[in-house]
C-alpha cells in the first residue's frame, strides 16, 4: 500500500512572536534590537526619539508582513500565559495577531499570534488581524450517510418487501427460507393445587 503525505492545515504549529526593543547603554546612546536575526537595525544613536520611531515602525512592518495562521497555537499559552498572570483562562477560539506595547515604558513592542481568549486579557494589547476561517466547500460525509435513500421499488410503503419479481425465463422465483420452524412450547401445569 502506498501512502501519500501532504501538509495538513489542521496540524497545530507554534504561534509566532516578534519582539523589538530599545536598549540603553552607559554612554547615553540607545540601540534597537529585533528578535528576528535577519532584520537590519540602525546604528547606536543619542537620538531616542528617532530610535523609538524606528522601533514602532519596525514592529508595524512585522505585523503587516505576517499572515495570521488559523492553525497556530496561542503564543501566550505556550509561555504559560505570563502576560496576564492575574487573569487565568484556558486558550480557546480563533487566532489573532496582537501588538503589545506599554506606552509608559515605551521600550518594547511585541507582535504575537495568540488565541481570542487571551487577547483581551493581555494588558496594552491591540488586535491587528484575525485568522481567516476555513470555508466550507462540501457537506460532511457523516451528514450524507444519515440521509434516507429513496425506495428501490416505488409504491411499497413502510419498508415492507413485495413479492419477488418473476425471472426472465418464466420460472417462478425461489424464495429463501428466512425462518426456521420452531417447536411448539408446552405450558407447565400447576402442580400442588
Amino acid at each position: 500500500m502506498t501512502t501519500v503525505q501532504s501538509e495538513s492545515t489542521t496540524e497545530r504549529i507554534p504561534g509566532r512572536a516578534w519582539t523589538v526593543r530599545i536598549l540603553g547603554h552607559s554612554d547615553r546612546t540607545v540601540s534597537v534590537t529585533c528578535s528576528t536575526d535577519g532584520c537590519r537595525m540602525p546604528p547606536r544613536s543619542k537620538d531616542l526619539t528617532t530610535q523609538r520611531t524606528f522601533a514602532a515602525r519596525h514592529a508595524a512592518a512585522h505585523a503587516r508582513a505576517a499572515t495570521v495562521r488559523s492553525n497556530a497555537w496561542c503564543h501566550c499559552g505556550s509561555q504559560r500565559c505570563g502576560t496576564h498572570p492575574d487573569a487565568r483562562a484556558h486558550c480557546a477560539g480563533g487566532v489573532v495577531l496582537v501588538l503589545r506595547h506599554d506606552p509608559t515604558l515605551g521600550r518594547v513592542w511585541s507582535v504575537e499570534e495568540v488565541c481570542e481568549t487571551c487577547a483581551p486579557l493581555i494588558p496594552h494589547a491591540t488586535v491587528l488581524a484575525r485568522a481567516a476561517r476555513p470555508a466550507r466547500t462540501a457537506e460532511r460525509p457523516a451528514a450524507q450517510a444519515t440521509q434516507v435513500p429513496p425506495p428501490s421499488r416505488p409504491g411499497i410503503a413502510g419498508g415492507f418487501s413485495a413479492a419477488p419479481a418473476p425471472t426472465t425465463d418464466g420460472t417462478p422465483p425461489v424464495r429463501s427460507a428466512s425462518r426456521t420452524p420452531q417447536k411448539p412450547r408446552r405450558r407447565r401445569s400447576r402442580q400442588g393445587r
